[in-house]
């Protein structure tokens, strides 16, 4: 007899929730980060994990013996046991990257069941975004009641989007941002994900401009006070600690210790009035998908990415 359903969570924060919950059906918990680093369309493949493991071993000092995702994911080989899936998957870019992923990978797989997605983000009387985690055991049982079933349309935007994430051409995703879909988030997220890359006046990109700003208006004694208001303060992005370390490391020509306060340099405050292209000495060379954020700028002028200069054949 086939089981209820097989839920697909955001992280063991989320699963292990659920589990406390007395959520008893089959939990498969996504365990990547795939909104850094190379990628290829197929995920399930030798490719795709030797990618990923030579990433994260390199950017983020990870044994390549603890990656298991590919462990996981197995539990997928028997997806004939359920009658549906459902995706938890939150309201920012880390999740969103992640979820047209396995989206891509229940159809690589050739899994035709219901998909229903179940998004935190806005909560009714909440002036701050939530995390699945965040939401009260109240809020979360509304959140599962009120399940959007995605439609071939949904799913098929999925698989355009993660075909063109590991693509070499990351404006193609332009024209989604205004596309009508059942991701209520995605607008939010395509738009922050081009700013990734290195503004073409400065060379920083809006994350690390805001970094240097945070330094500059707020009262941050150390790196790690400064870490905590980079997680507060970070909109659509979704990123955790780590990300933002490696981060705040490539930016520390940019500001100093200073009384035990964190000041800018005079670089720093250059960089923030534009008087300099600072991409090349920040050389912030990480992968996203199938591009080097290296290889283009964002023009706020032509609102698209554009070749570096270095970089035009």
């Amino acid at each position: 007899m086939a089981k209820t359903s097989l839920h697909i969570t955001n992280g063991d924060s989320l699963t292990n929730y659920l589990r406390e919950l007395d959520f008893k059906e089959d939990i498969l918990t996504w365990r990547e980060m795939l909104s850094e680093g190379p990628t290829v369309p197929l995920i399930d493949s030798e490719e795709f994990y030797n990618t990923r493991k030579s990433f994260l071993a390199k950017y983020y000092d990870i044994n390549t013996l603890d990656y298991n995702l590919s462990d996981s994911i197995a539990i997928l080989d028997n997806a004939e046991a359920y009658k549906e899936v459902n995706l938890w998957f939150e309201y920012d870019l880390f999740c969103h990257i992640n979820l047209i992923a396995v989206i891509s990978l229940l159809h690589q797989k050739e899994i035709n069941k219901p998909l229903y997605l179940i998004c935190s983000g806005r909560v009714e009387g909440e002036k701050d975004l939530k995390g699945l985690p965040e939401l009260s055991p109240e809020e979360l049982n509304v959140h599962y009641q009120n399940r959007v079933l995605l439609t071939q349309d949904d799913i098929d935007l999925a698989i355009t989007l993660w075909r063109t994430y590991c693509g070499k051409d990351h404006n193609i995703f332009k024209p989604y941002i205004t596309k009508n879909s059942s991701f209520k988030y995605l607008t939010n997220c395509l738009k922050a994900h081009l700013k990734r890359f290195p503004n073409q006046k400065t060379g920083l990109c809006t994350i690390e401009e805001n970094i240097l700003k945070l330094i500059k208006e707020k009262d941050i004694k150390s790196e790690h006070h400064l870490l905590g208001y980079c997680l507060n303060y970070q909109g659509y992005y979704g990123f955790g600690d780590i990300q933002f370390q490696r981060m705040v490391n490539k930016l520390t020509n940019f500001f100093q210790a200073s009384d035990k306060k964190l000041i800018l340099t005079r670089k720093g405050h250059d960089a923030l009035l534009g008087e300099h292209n600072f991409a090349s000495e920040i050389n912030n060379d990480i992968r996203y998908g199938g591009i080097s954020r290296l290889d283009y700028q964002f023009s706020t002028t032509k609102n698209k990415l554009i070749k570096t200069v270095s970089h035009v054949n």
